[in-house]
């Protein structure tokens, strides 16, 4: 897709399941309502195709595709009640007015609204109006619904609650639900499939254990989820164990990628899988033990994060599960500590350019 002399979409190859839930995740400006568009047709690529059950539907009219869009202002007709917007749509395609209103209160159901059929949009909350545009979009049975960050004005504790909702109208409804965000966590908690994108283009696609545990480049690494990266040198593989620097120390890494002696690595690290010592155990002589500082702690109830500068000018962020029965000493701020990861769980990349 091209604006003006300037791509905004670029190689997009992308298959979309049928039933499945699947996210759009990137900053704002890397395309991802640009897909949302081209599928609804209100844009036409410049190249390629959009293919929706087997159909090219470049030329095909956005009133003609089996796609409803909701919006993250809603759009509901302010002059109309509850009722009235749903039926709006079937009575423009000549439903007959017992299949309208049968399938109204099916909808109106289905959102947990049936007795707000009367009320005006301007008396409902964030979330009831959200309910509404997402009961409006269904109920002509589309083979696919676009949401475009329709959670982003709701407050913290509804747009969990719209979440889970979401994800079960997907499974009962059996129709597919293409969703964009730029929140990771709400993308991670929805999807059956996650589509990471940056500057236009695809970076990775999977499962979102997949995408979180086994980033294919840094950029992904560093967009899902807190991570500590350590410079490092490969140096020779025996099958999976990669015998490498890291951080000036010697080491040896997990990894099924090959990478050719002397070339710059990263070694990804997430915050959960790092653990901090008083000094380094015995019995760990294959494993690199990095000295720091804790600069701060933080209690979050279940989990107890730590942040720790090394000695190597790396920053750390360490989470650790706590509960009241755990008679550990906690280490404090100004404490002198040692911080490792546990082996094969690391994710080592080739080094480029952030």
């Amino acid at each position: 897709m091209r604006f003006d002399d300037t791509d905004i979409l670029e190689d997009i190859n992308l298959d979309i399941r049928n039933g499945e839930f699947l996210t759009l995740l990137g900053p704002s400006g890397c395309g991802k309502t640009t897909i949302l568009r081209l599928i609804a047709g209100f844009e036409t690529p410049t190249a390629g195709q959009v293919i929706i059950d087997g159909k090219a539907v470049n030329d095909l009219p956005a009133n003609q595709r089996r796609v409803n869009t909701v919006f993250q202002s809603y759009a509901l007709f302010p002059h109309m009640n509850v009722y009235d917007n749903l039926a709006f749509g079937l009575r423009m395609s000549g439903t007959p007015k017992a299949e309208i209103d049968k399938r109204v209160r099916e909808a109106l159901e289905m959102v947990d609204l049936k007795n707000m059929a009367g009320r005006m949009p301007a008396r409902l909350s964030g979330g009831q109006q959200q309910r509404v545009a997402i009961a409006r979009a269904v109920i002509n049975k589309p083979l696919a619904l676009l949401l475009d960050e329709p959670l982003s004005a709701l407050d913290a504790k509804l747009r969990k609650r719209m979440q889970v909702q979401l994800k079960e109208l997907c499974r009962e409804l059996g129709i597919t639900f293409v969703f964009v965000t730029h929140d990771q966590e709400e993308a991670f908690a929805m999807s059956d499939r996650v589509v990471v994108m940056n500057e236009g283009r695809i970076q990775q696609t999977g499962k979102p254990e997949e995408v979180y545990e086994e980033p294919v480049n840094l950029y992904v690494a560093k967009f899902v989820g807190e991570t500590c990266i350590l410079d490092g040198v490969a140096g020779f593989k025996d099958r999976e164990t990669l015998h490498a620097m890291v951080e000036g120390s010697p080491c040896k890494l997990v990894t099924g990628r090959d990478f050719e002696a002397d070339s710059p690595i990263r070694v990804v690290l997430r915050p959960e899988d790092i653990v901090v010592e008083a000094t380094p155990p015995e019995g760990h002589e294959d494993q690199l033990w990095l000295p720091g500082t804790v600069r701060d702690t933080v209690y979050k109830g279940s989990t107890w994060d730590m942040i720790v500068d090394l000695d190597c000018g790396k920053e750390v962020l360490v989470t650790e599960f706590f509960n009241e029965d755990d008679d550990r000493i906690w280490q404090k701020p100004g404490d002198k500590v040692v911080v490792s990861w546990f082996k094969g769980w690391e994710v080592v990349l080739p080094d480029e350019q952030l």
